[in-house]
């Protein structure tokens, strides 16, 4: 009883706040400069990574740009050394723990103390559980979420020392809301967004209040990974436009991006309406793409 008369004399605050995110819904938000900030970007080589390494370089930041493909990482760093950034390039496979540690001392030594990390680089099996191999699982969690906590050991302890920083977790929507013959690569996204909240409330319970975080959750992104995705919600992303949203979000230290904004609202809605509904809901949506359905061979 006592909880919910504690909960009760939070009211005022709950209303007090809320206001205040609808007045500031219509103040433009502050752009911090990233000029001069070592930032690390993993998954350079191509898509998002290597776009999102094209609009560090613009903000005259300096780039160490880790990807496990050579040719593509070399073709991003040429394009923001010409657009006037300083480039460091590291071939790392981010599936191996060893190889990001090792990585991350030599980017230590030869560059400095990342101020930014950006973590980006991922992978997709578009198959049911049973045509999904037991490799590309585990590939599926090294990548795309164990990833995140071995860069992070890395590099988080000089931003904490320095109370200054930003840990920057590419997710997708799919780490919110479930789609079929994605089961691995929803799974593994449910887990980097965990890791996203986690890390932002302990760093909060550290009182390291110069480390920001933030959070990416795109719907399908038009960069070949997926075979002809659609989906009633619009039309497939344009890299393009899920990088300026990313860039926004960071320069404005926001906490969640979801892109497009209305997968926010269905992640709500998700938690308070009848599964029946939901069932009728997603049939509307209509989420489409080529897989691999393995289940008849197996049965």
């Amino acid at each position: 009883m006592k909880f919910f008369l504690d909960i009760l004399l939070l009211l005022p605050l709950l209303i007090f706040c809320s206001l205040e995110s609808f007045v500031k819904l219509f103040i433009p938000k502050r752009r911090k400069s990233v000029t001069g900030e070592i930032v690390l970007i993993t998954g350079a080589g191509h898509g998002i990574g290597r776009l999102t390494a094209y609009e560090f370089a613009k903000l005259k930041s300096k780039l160490v740009l880790w990807d496990i493909n050579k040719h593509g990482l070399e073709e991003t760093a040429a394009k923001c050394t010409g657009l006037g950034a300083k480039v460091h390039t590291f071939v790392v496979d981010c599936s191996n723990r060893e190889d990001i540690y090792n990585s991350a001392k030599k980017v230590k030594a030869e560059v400095g103390d990342v101020s930014i990390l950006v973590n980006n680089a991922g992978v997709v099996y578009t198959s049911d559980l049973f045509a999904t191999q037991d490799p590309q699982i585990e590939k599926t969690f090294e990548v795309n979420v164990l990833a995140h906590f071995w860069t992070t050991k890395a590099f988080l302890p000089a931003m904490m020392t320095n109370n200054h920083g930003h840990i920057v977790t590419v997710a997708s929507a799919a780490g919110h809301t479930v789609v079929p013959f994605l089961l691995a690569y929803c799974s593994s996204k449910f887990a980097a967004v965990g890791f996203h909240r986690a890390l932002t409330d302990e760093l909060a319970a550290l009182k390291t209040t110069g480390v920001k975080t933030t959070c990416l959750c795109p719907n399908f992104i038009n960069t070949g990974f997926i075979k002809n995705p659609s989906t009633s919600l619009g039309p497939t992303l344009e890299p393009e436009e899920v990088v300026n949203r990313l860039m926004n979000g960071i320069l404005t230290e926001q906490k969640m991006i979801f892109v497009p904004s209305s997968i926010a609202f269905l992640t709500i809605l998700e938690r308070i309406l009848p599964d029946r509904f939901l069932v009728a809901l997603k049939r509307k949506i209509n989420v489409r793409f080529d897989a691999v359905i393995g289940y008849k061979t197996k049965a």
